[in-house]
């Protein structure tokens, strides 16, 4: 198996993490189900006990226009797909390009600004799949229809190789500036995005301010002064920082509010995982 040395201090967002040899899927011919896929690392703590990582071979770094369909490889960076959108005057994909991450981690967890998501458009997924008793995997086409998912979910539990969109034409800049305008007060600090995702009928935002933590620190790391619900790098933050500052607010909150908040970013370390935890983690 191909693999590939990642310094996680410089390659994910959080700006956390040691050298650790990743995996490449380059085939469904390779097991996975002992692995945590990866992408970008956008939206990803790595801990100080990681599991073992895999992330998607370049081979599924691709965009085509085929049957009248937008066919999307998983490991395709979000940039990218908002650029080629631009360029061949494709809509319904504005969004993306303020969702920092790969294709594969934006369908795992249904990424999305507001009513904006990406399950709005998609058709079908590609993914590996145990194919019989010797956990041999083959590649298999499952529907949106059957697939589960709602706020920032789906219950996908296999990598993502490939998905395909309907295809709508008719790129619009002034979607653009909204997206950009609702992005407009994010930190610029080493972020992993949204900690916590927004429980129904309220923001985690304000619950973390309510309970006095916007803007408190642990050794380098913080709740942004400028978006509370932002735990954000100030320059030597650690997993350990970070992780004290994530519970500190689920326990505030839940103390106050009675409201668990629930991780939006996925913690990779085995001592919070749970030994049986066989969860894919999103390719962001």
């Amino acid at each position: 198996m191909k693999t590939k040395s990642i310094n996680f201090a410089k390659f994910s967002s959080f700006k956390i993490g040691a050298t650790i040899d990743v995996a490449l899927l380059d085939s469904c011919e390779t097991p996975t189900n002992d692995y945590y896929i990866i992408g970008s690392c956008n939206n990803i703590l790595i801990g100080v006990q990681p599991p073992p990582l895999m992330k998607l071979d370049k081979k599924y770094d691709y965009i085509k226009i085929e049957n009248n369909t937008l066919k999307i490889g998983g490991a395709t960076p979000s940039g990218k797909i908002a650029s080629f959108c631009k360029k061949h005057n494709i809509a319904n994909f504005e969004f993306v390009s303020h969702l920092p991450g790969t294709l594969g981690g934006l369908v795992f967890m249904n990424a999305g600004l507001k009513e904006f998501e990406i399950f709005n458009n998609l058709i079908s997924i590609s993914t590996c799949t145990v194919r019989n008793e010797e956990t041999h995997f083959g590649r298999k086409v499952i529907f949106k229809q059957d697939i589960s998912f709602g706020y920032r979910y789906t219950d996908i539990s296999s990598p993502i190789l490939e998905a395909t969109f309907s295809l709508t034409y008719g790129f619009d800049e002034k979607k653009v500036d909204v997206f950009k305008k609702m992005r407009s007060n994010q930190p610029s600090m080493p972020s992993a995005g949204s900690c916590f995702k927004n429980p129904k009928g309220d923001y985690a935002g304000r619950l973390i301010e309510e309970v006095g933590l916007k803007g408190f620190k642990a050794g380098d790391m913080e709740f942004s002064p400028e978006h509370a619900n932002f735990l954000v790098n100030n320059n030597n933050g650690t997993f350990d920082d970070a992780i004290f500052l994530i519970q500190e607010a689920q326990r505030k909150v839940y103390e106050k509010f009675g409201i668990w908040l629930e991780c939006e970013i996925g913690v990779l370390d085995i001592r919070y995982m749970g030994k049986d935890s066989k969860l894919l983690n999103p390719y962001m």
